[in-house]
């Protein structure tokens, strides 16, 4: 305002001078419109000062926000801006406090795990490539693989809210023993992350040999296997832990985590609940893992699974009743192989579930056939745990089974004792809806593990099948015929009946009769055999291998 009225009087002095001087007519018009033009140009200085203030305030802003292409997000909103604008300079200072805040999120989100808050791979892997490069002549470094036992079982039955709420339980055990094991003035010390899942792995920049590392591992296993208190329930869970020295088992991260991975494989196959130090011969078995898992992807491939059968009878009569669908590999080189000898390896990978899947479609176009030629026997098979995990499972097996007719369907299905004790009640409903469309529902290797009776008595059960470690003695041991006969009333108890497996000889067909079982399997009657054999034996051999009635 001070600067436009100046300029308004310099204007008007000027002009006064300037005419008062000039005599001529021309010379006054010319003064006038010289005067004039200069005191628009004082009026337009005097009126575009404070656009002229914006402008540099805005130019300064531009620079401030160009900063942020060289990573600068923390300086003010320059002085031009605040001065002048003081509303735009707080929202500027605003703004930036919010990019910085959800980068320290982003940050966060990236290197570290949202339910425990320990490091995550990412992070673990950065840290420890920098401490092994960092590390000295001799120092030697601990890798601990750990993998809980027993975790999807809480996931299950208790839910992944509750799921997670125990691994911020097993975060914060394995902080303590950190913190025991962490040494005041070292210049690095250890570190903890959570890999994925289950999996957690430690990593100590000093130790002095592997056997203090073991040391560490199994303090670590005790503080993991103390029971966990959830929701007003005790849970149990133990952990396998794998055990790598650098640099006796590799130079580098990669080759410490698969040495470490190893190991706690190693020590999940020794029993779990265990620490497992690697050993070179370790490698060898893993290498065979990878071949037979390698060798059971072209097997699904190429067709060489076979199912072979065993027939179940009526040990009152003799009659057969039944036969239970056993998978065989037909390995193009080493010939027939068991079960066994493969099954555990699928087991471990998605695998098994594709040869569930095949062994599911395999049975019931059977069953197919069977019903076609009039056949009456049912048809068991046994179904994986992985198959059961999968949320469509049982959806599956309904269309598949449909494709064999319509429903009663004489089929049955078993379940070993481990997996029927721990299968959640949504398993349990849709094994209740299956055996009212006629497929019955059997507990395989019974006496092999733990079992829960009244769990028991609440499932839809049909009948149990006794471990063959039973069944193998009861012929030539008092003890093993009284626990035998003990278990078959307690089957009897719970509404099921007893199937006796492994039967190898005359002597165990004739106690396990008098003791009360029902339905007899084993050599003493016939191995398995493919499905042409079966058919012609339950045809032409059967009617002769009757038994004497018991009443």
């Amino acid at each position: 305002m001070l600067l436009s009225l100046c300029a308004g009087f310099a204007s008007f002095a000027f002009t006064l001078v300037a005419v008062l001087m000039m005599r001529d007519l021309d010379e006054q018009i010319a003064a006038s419109l010289t005067m004039g033009l200069f005191a628009l140009l004082i009026v337009w200085v005097a009126a575009e000062r404070p656009n002229s203030a914006h402008a540099r305030a805005v130019a300064a802003l531009i620079d401030r926000l160009l900063a942020v292409d060289a990573g600068d997000l923390t300086s003010p909103a320059p002085a031009a801006v605040r001065n002048g604008m003081p509303a735009l300079a707080a929202a500027v200072d605003n703004l930036f406090a919010q990019v910085r805040s959800n980068l320290d999120n982003v940050h966060v989100m990236a290197l570290y795990d949202p339910v425990t808050a320990l490091p995550n791979r990412i992070h673990f892997k950065r840290e420890a490539d920098r401490l092994l490069k960092a590390r000295g002549p001799g120092e030697r470094v601990a890798l601990l693989f750990i993998d809980l036992d027993g975790f999807k079982e809480v996931n299950d039955n208790l839910g992944h809210a509750q799921g997670d709420h125990v691994l911020i339980m097993v975060a914060n055990r394995l902080r303590e023993v950190v913190k025991a094991e962490a040494r005041d003035g070292a210049p690095v010390q250890p570190l903890l992350a959570r890999l994925a899942g289950d999996e957690f792995t430690l990593l100590f920049p000093a130790v002095g040999n592997a056997q203090e590392a073991e040391l560490i591992a199994g303090r670590a296993l005790t503080a993991l296997n103390e029971p966990y208190q959830i929701a007003e329930q005790t849970v149990h869970m133990g952990a396998s832990i794998g055990v790598a020295i650098g640099p006796r088992h590799g130079e580098d991260l990669t080759s410490l985590m698969k040495a470490a991975d190893t190991a706690m494989y190693d020590a999940k196959a020794a029993g779990r609940s265990r620490v497992s130090l690697f050993r070179p011969e370790m490698a060898a078995a893993v290498e065979q893992k990878v071949m037979t898992e390698r060798a059971l992807r072209e097997a699904l491939a190429k067709g060489q699974f076979e199912l072979a059968f065993q027939p179940q009878v009526c040990a009152r009569t003799g009659a057969v009743i039944a036969a239970e669908a056993l998978l065989r590999w037909n390995h193009p080189t080493e010939g027939m192989r068991l079960p066994g000898s493969f099954l555990g390896v699928a087991e471990e990978s998605s695998l098994m579930v594709d040869i569930g899947d095949w062994v599911v479609g395999e049975a019931v176009a059977t069953l197919h056939r069977w019903r076609a030629a009039g056949m009456t026997q049912r048809l068991t098979f046994n179904v994986s745990p992985r198959q059961v995990d999968r949320p469509d499972f049982f959806r599956r097996l309904r269309e598949t089974l449909a494709k064999s007719g319509p429903p009663p369907w004489p089929l049955e299905i078993e379940f070993t004792e481990t997996l029927a004790m721990k299968c959640g009640d949504a398993v349990i409903l849709e094994l209740a809806a299956l055996r009212e469309e006629g497929v019955t529902i059997a507990i395989d290797d019974f006496g092999s593990g733990y079992s829960n009776l009244s769990r028991m008595n609440d499932m839809p059960l049909d009948r149990v099948k006794l471990d063959r470690g039973l069944v193998q003695g009861v012929d030539v041991s008092d003890g093993a015929r009284t626990i035998v006969s003990a278990v078959i009333h307690l089957i009897h108890g719970l509404g099921c009946e007893a199937v006796g497996e492994g039967v190898e000889r005359g002597e165990q067909l004739d106690v396990l009769r008098a003791i009360g079982c029902d339905i007899l399997q084993g050599f003493a009657f016939a191995e398995p055999m493919g499905e042409t054999e079966f058919v012609a034996w339950v045809r032409d051999n059967a009617p002769r291998r009757r038994l004497p009635r018991i009443a």
